[in-house]
C-alpha cells in the first residue's frame, strides 16, 4: 500500500495503544498524538477544579476554556502552559477519565483539537475513535485487541515499573468497568471502523505489533 499520511490506532484500555503508536511515529518519523492523553488532561483539571465528573454542562464549559497542548520535541502534555504528564497518570485520574470521555460536548472540542493537529498530515494518532470519528479518512487504521486478564496484567506491571502501589484484581475490575462505559456511549463508541486492520496482541511484544503492521505498510 501507498506510505500512509495518516495512521489511526484505536482500541480498548491497556490494548498497547499508546505504546505502538510511539514506536511506529518514531520508526517513521510522523508525529505521535495520543488523545487518551487529552481526556485525562481534561480530568485532571475537572478534578483540582472539584467538578462533579456528572456533571455534563460543567466538564463541556471546562474542555471549551482549557487549552491542551504537546510539547515539543516529546509528548509532554501541557495543561493552560503547564507541564502535567506525570499527574495526568494519577489513579484518580485514570479512574474519572471515562466518565469526562463519555461527555458529547468534551467530545466535540477535544475532538475538532485533534482534526487540527492531524491537518498537517504525517500523524500517528491513537485513541478510541481515531479511524471511526476523528480521522474516518486515515489511510491506514489499525485496531488492537487484547483479553482482559493481560490487559489487567500489562496495566499491573505498568504501575509496579513506576514504583507505585498496584492490585490486579481491583485492576481488572476496573478495565471491565471503563470497558463498559467506553462501548456503550452514546457519542463514538468503542468500537472498530469497518475497513480496520485488527490485531489480537496477546502474547506479542511492542516490536512484534510494529513489526506486523510494517508489513501491512510494505515497510517490514
Amino acid at each position: 500500500m501507498p506510505k500512509p499520511s495518516m495512521i489511526a490506532i484505536d482500541g480498548p484500555v491497556a490494548s498497547g495503544k499508546s505504546t505502538l503508536g510511539r514506536l511506529l511515529a518514531q520508526r517513521l518519523g510522523y508525529r505521535f498524538v495520543d488523545t487518551g492523553a487529552m481526556y485525562r488532561a481534561l480530568t485532571w483539571r475537572a478534578i483540582k477544579l472539584s467538578i462533579d465528573l456528572e456533571d455534563e454542562e460543567e466538564l463541556s464549559q471546562l474542555a471549551a476554556n482549557t487549552k491542551i497542548e504537546f510539547a515539543p520535541p516529546g509528548d509532554n502534555v501541557l495543561v493552560d502552559g503547564h507541564d502535567v504528564t506525570r499527574e495526568i497518570q494519577d489513579w484518580q485520574v485514570e479512574a474519572g477519565v471515562s466518565l469526562v470521555a463519555r461527555v458529547a460536548g468534551v467530545r466535540k472540542v477535544l475532538v475538532e483539537q485533534q482534526r487540527g493537529l492531524a491537518q498537517k498530515g504525517e500523524i500517528v494518532m491513537a485513541g478510541r475513535d481515531i479511524g471511526t470519528t476523528v480521522l474516518p479518512h486515515a489511510e491506514l487504521k489499525v485496531y488492537l485487541v487484547a483479553s482482559i486478564e493481560e490487559r489487567a496484567r500489562r496495566r499491573y506491571l505498568e504501575l509496579v515499573e513506576r514504583g507505585e502501589a498496584a492490585d490486579y484484581e481491583a485492576i481488572l475490575a476496573d478495565l471491565i468497568r471503563r470497558d463498559e462505559i467506553d462501548s456503550e456511549r452514546p457519542i463514538s463508541p468503542l468500537q472498530p471502523a469497518p475497513e480496520a486492520r485488527i490485531i489480537d496482541t496477546d502474547g506479542l511484544s511492542a516490536d512484534q505489533v510494529l513489526s506486523e503492521i510494517l508489513s501491512m505498510m510494505g515497510e517490514g
